[in-house]
């Protein structure tokens, strides 16, 4: 069974994914959504298993994209963050862009 996190890890997480990182989620779903013509992404949803995310191309059609998370199944809100990480990681090696430091 897929872990759901509650509303307000949710809530935590989108609106600091969507408000501190939208070049982040673009690159996410550029990636991993086979969405090389995005411009913008947003971050839906998550849960125990992956991300959702929706990318809108230049003519504004959206378009869903899940990525699961890199380290499999996940259950505690801490290690959210740790997987968004290590897909925008691996996103910028698969797009050849260098990632900035986390800190």
């Amino acid at each position: 069974m897929t872990h759901r996190f509650d509303d307000a890890a949710r809530e935590g997480v989108l609106g600091h994914m969507n408000g501190d990182h939208p070049d982040d989620n673009l690159l996410i779903v550029r990636a991993f959504g086979d969405r090389d013509g995005a411009v913008s992404a947003v971050m839906d949803d998550f849960d125990g298993d992956g991300g959702t995310w929706t990318a809108t191309d230049a003519e504004g059609d959206t378009h869903a994209v899940r990525v699961p998370w890199p380290g499999g199944p996940i259950t505690e809100r801490r290690e959210v963050r740790r997987e968004i990480v290590a897909l925008y990681d691996a996103a910028c090696a698969r797009l050849g862009v260098a990632p900035r430091p986390h800190s």
